[in-house]
């Protein structure tokens, strides 16, 4: 249990326009095929680097009508790496439960609006959901077995607020993420990457 927020500062300041709208997935022994056959998509051509697959994202949401989610997919080491800019199907019970039937699902995301979301799932089971803004509000089967990876990932809770300490909510998140899958997100992976891609409906 090594990652903090900290690791992941360069996020935002690197990767500004994915930062803004996003949602990251990791998914245990599943080959990005399969992982979008359980999402219900279909596949879209390739992309490089996180620049590509914003502006693909954007341009299939206006081909679409909003109605097809953009997803970039790489494996990194024995898991899939799922990215949607501006979207949040990794986040959404409905679809990511069943999804994450006979494996590890761990998602986070934001949007431009300050909303966000973390979702640890095994084997279709909601094991945790939490608001990284909102640490102390969790639900799911084990809400509490994650509290000191939490607190060392960088959340800020209630009793631990300050008004000169800087919420690195989405940062932490990437740590927890790490701390639950071993993957670390690196800058070289987001901007090297030749991404499988693929869609599936939003609805």
């Amino acid at each position: 249990m090594t990652a903090t927020a900290a690791d992941y500062a360069w996020f935002e300041e690197r990767f500004a326009d994915l930062a803004e709208a996003y949602c990251f997935t990791l998914v245990h022994n599943l080959p990005p095929s399969d992982v979008l056959t359980r999402l219900g998509g279909r596949t879209e051509p390739s992309q490089t680097g996180t620049a590509a697959i914003v502006d693909a994202a954007f341009d299939l949401l206006d081909r679409s009508d909003n109605a097809r989610q953009f997803i970039a997919m790489t494996t990194v080491g024995d898991w899939t790496l799922l990215i949607e800019p501006n979207g949040y199907l990794g986040v959404t019970e409905e679809r990511a439960l069943p999804a994450s039937a006979g494996t590890r699902w761990v998602s986070h995301f934001v949007n431009i609006n300050g909303v966000d979301s973390f979702l640890w799932a095994e084997d279709t089971v909601n094991r945790l959901t939490f608001e990284p803004g909102f640490p102390d509000h969790r639900w799911g089967t084990a809400p509490d077995e994650l509290l000191d990876a939490m607190h060392h990932s960088g959340f800020q809770f209630w009793d631990e607020v300050s008004d000169t300490a800087e919420n690195l909510a989405a940062e932490a998140a990437f740590a927890l993420t790490e701390h639950l899958t071993g993957v670390h997100i690196t800058p070289g992976l987001l901007q090297d990457t030749t991404f499988i891609c693929g869609s599936a409906e939003i609805g």
